[in-house]
């Protein structure tokens, strides 16, 4: 029996990158899946790979900082699939307009509490009371390697992952009693296209991150593994961690 087979799974921002190579994962093990993308046309990509591959997957186009947005998202995957089981933050991202405290223009640090932490309390918001109503399921959420360890020129980055990070904890436990798991996985640089671009480019601190990964570069199908995984029945005993597939970058 395929690891997933029965759940109905919601990522978020699985238009490209970890959110595509998670939906293809989790269709893979017999998942129902939703692709929620701000980008239409990157969704229904990521919906018609899937669907090509023999599983089973729809397209909505959400803005995971807009309430109403959310809310449909939700509402779409529980009446298309009859219920939800897992939940995936994913959607999220830095800029190069980060920096320090001090620096950093202070639209940037709110275009990263706005996208990144109010995102995932969003999904939680609309999504948490969708599993407890279909019996209990999984809260995938994306943290980072920069809410583990210090890392200089990313505050605004560091603040919304750190507070992802945290959150994900205070869930974990305020949810446990009706049987939803919430952990979080926290990547370092993965090879998605557009991060290869900056490697190939030579931007600097890119550059010095992936020369710091002790196991090689980390691809989308690395982070997609571990959400699989945290979505199953396997870890049924696993709750409120976050989980680094750093390639060893935040112990060395």
């Amino acid at each position: 029996m395929a690891r997933l087979e029965g759940k109905v799974a919601l990522i978020t921002g699985a238009g490209t990158g970890i959110g595509r190579a998670t939906a293809s994962a989790m269709a893979a093990q017999g998942a129902k899946v939703v692709v929620a993308e701000i980008n239409a046309a990157s969704g229904e990509q990521t919906a018609h790979i899937v669907t090509q591959a023999g599983g089973a997957c729809i397209a909505v186009t959400t803005d995971v900082t807009q309430e109403d947005s959310v809310k449909a998202a939700i509402e779409t995957a529980v009446r298309h699939f009859g219920g939800l089981h897992v939940l995936h933050n994913n959607a999220g991202g830095s800029t190069p307009v980060d920096s320090t405290v001090v620096d950093v223009p202070l639209e940037e640090f709110w275009r990263a509490i706005r996208l990144d932490l109010f995102g995932t309390f969003l999904g939680c918001r609309f999504g948490i009371p969708a599993i407890i109503a279909s019996g209990g399921g999984s809260v995938i959420n994306m943290a980072s390697n920069v809410a583990l360890m210090g890392i200089s020129g990313r505050d605004c980055y560091t603040a919304a992952k750190g507070g992802i990070a945290a959150i994900t904890r205070s869930m974990a436990v305020e949810f446990a009693p009706q049987k939803v798991r919430v952990n979080a996985i926290a990547p370092s640089a993965t090879m998605t296209d557009r991060v290869r671009g900056r490697l190939e480019s030579g931007v600097p601190r890119i550059t010095k991150m992936a020369a710091a990964h002790l196991v090689g570069l980390i691809e989308p199908e690395d982070i997609a593994n571990m959400a699989v995984f945290l979505a199953s029945e396997e870890s049924r005993m696993v709750t409120g961690h976050v989980y680094a597939v750093d390639s060893g970058i935040t112990i060395s």
